[in-house]
């Protein structure tokens, strides 16, 4: 019996009380409870199968979190508002003040800001390091390390760090090892590779609609249920309370998420074989060019591809904007932030997504003014638009 995530999401069957095949949603804020004693249980962690409150759960959100925890092969999960919400209250449980967490320097804007202007208002400091290099990150490791923070394919210059040996190094620091699995849901399993903890931002290729903002930690059940603690659970007390009716949403779209990352990979490997042909330079885990091409290969679930996620420089921001506007008007894509959408989306990093980066932390991460990051989209005829793709280049001076 295959044993990939995405056989693990069909096998994911909770008891509908219906009989529907997509469950009925519990579109309640508050539930009652037959006796007082089960009321005072609840808020001592101690009423098993009872919904107390949809800050603290709700049917729908939790049929989610099962789904999402098949995916990732972990004990439990949490669905959280969005990604944002995923990322913030996972790490303000594992560090509090006088702690610190050591972090990719190659991560997502938001995530940057979080660690390196937010968190320290807390008390809780960031050391920003390669990790792609795993004798710093070991290097950086002191007696208050709380966590490790990396992703499976960081944003947006697509490096795959050693997420093995980062474990190693986590386990000897007594540390989590947090992963943002984000750009390769399925394709990936972080967990099986040494990873405690899985977040995503559901928004992007799990959702695949860009019709809703969800996120979601994946975890053993210790960790799940100390973030929704009603005393110092930090998603208890935060409140990233994702909606039962986008839940849903997000849970019938996971049924196709494994054809959807197929077609995401395929058309992105066509692109990008189509723009090396022609003398660029794209960055692509799935050519033999990507400096992680073969770690990234060897942890990938056979037959799902190297994900949907690309990378071009068009040699400055101005040039970057020149060609993601001639995108735009001959029809290959969106130029829009975000990812995951069934067509191609656009944007020049460094002065959007990454904009919160200041510029001499980009330049040492590899991020150049002119890089376009692309999600490549589900196109019928894949070929029609590389000839649209390759018209603008041409426009642009490019090609």
């Amino acid at each position: 019996m295959s044993d990939n995530p995405f056989a693990r999401l069909e096998r994911y069957r909770p008891e509908s009380a219906d009989d529907g095949v997509n469950p009925p949603i519990s579109d309640s804020a508050t539930f009652a409870f037959p006796k007082a004693s089960l009321l005072k249980g609840a808020f001592q962690d101690d009423a098993p199968g009872c919904y107390l409150y949809s800050r603290a759960g709700n049917a729908t959100t939790q049929l989610l979190a099962g789904a999402l925890a098949a995916l990732e092969g972990t004990e439990a999960a949490l669905a959280t508002a969005s990604g944002m919400g995923a990322i913030a209250t996972t790490l303000m449980q594992l560090a509090g003040a006088g702690g610190e967490i050591i972090a990719s320097r190659t991560i997502y804007g938001g995530t940057w800001a979080l660690l390196a202007n937010l968190l320290p208002r807390f008390g809780i400091e960031t050391v920003f390091v390669d990790t792609n290099d795993t004798e710093a990150v070991r290097a950086a490791v002191t007696d208050a390390t709380a966590a490790i923070y990396c992703e499976t394919l960081s944003n947006p210059v697509l490096r795959a760090p050693d997420i093995p040996a980062l474990a190693r190094v986590a386990d000897a620091a007594d540390a989590a090892l947090v992963v943002d699995n984000t750009f390769a849901p399925g394709l990936v399993e972080p967990r099986r590779l040494g990873a405690d903890i899985v977040v995503h931002s559901l928004t992007k290729f799990i959702n695949g609609a860009s019709d809703g903002v969800a996120g979601a930690v994946c975890a053993g059940e210790a960790f799940i249920a100390s973030l929704s603690d009603v005393n110092d659970g930090t998603a208890m007390l935060l409140g990233p309370v994702l909606d039962p009716l986008r839940a849903q949403s997000v849970y019938k779209n996971l049924g196709t998420l494994g054809v959807r990352m197929q077609r995401h990979g395929a058309n992105a490997r066509f692109l990008a074989d189509r723009l090396e042909e022609a003398g660029l330079a794209p960055v692509y885990p799935g050519l033999a060019s990507h400096p992680d091409h073969e770690r990234f290969t060897g942890w990938l679930t056979p037959g799902y591809g190297h994900g949907g996620m690309l990378t071009l420089d068009a040699g400055s921001e101005e040039a970057a904007g020149d060609l993601a506007e001639r995108m735009q008007a001959a029809g290959v894509g969106f130029l829009a932030v975000s990812l995951g959408y069934h067509r191609t989306l656009f944007s020049p990093s460094g002065s959007s997504t990454s904009s919160e980066i200041p510029a001499d932390v980009q330049a040492a991460s590899g991020l150049t003014p002119g890089l376009i990051r692309f999600s490549v989209g589900l196109d019928a005829d894949i070929q029609a638009t590389w000839e649209r793709l390759a018209g603008c280049l041409a426009g642009a001076g490019l090609l």
